[in-house]
């Protein structure tokens, strides 16, 4: 997977936006002001919010992500070069976890957007 896919799927979420607040080469995918997904400058993998730390763990205990730099443990790095099934799983994962911690309201905005 390419970056660009990464951003494709990114951008597929209802309300989702792109930033570079973290500095230039670094795409920021947010919800309702939000982070769900960072591409780095680097470009080998989306970091991207898990449920729990007890999943992070599990996901990198798999070896399917590595520990996210920067990140709370609750985020994982899943490199660009895993299934485009499993980085879409992932980043919709991701992106329900922060909207579903947006008001009623910022929530029901997305929905008529």
């Amino acid at each position: 997977m390419t970056r660009d896919t990464v951003n494709r799927l990114c951008a597929d979420h209802a309300g989702a936006t792109l930033d570079h607040k973290l500095g230039d080469g670094h795409d920021s995918w947010k919800v309702g002001g939000k982070l769900f997904a960072i591409v780095g400058a680097m470009g080998e993998s989306v970091s991207v919010k898990t449920d729990s730390v007890e999943t992070a763990q599990m996901l990198i205990d798999a070896g399917a992500a590595q520990k996210a730099a920067y990140l709370h443990k609750r985020w994982v790095a899943v490199p660009l070069d895993a299934a485009e099934d499993e980085l879409r799983h992932r980043i919709h994962v991701s992106y329900d976890i922060i909207r579903a911690s947006l008001s009623k309201k910022a929530q029901a905005a997305l929905d008529q957007a």
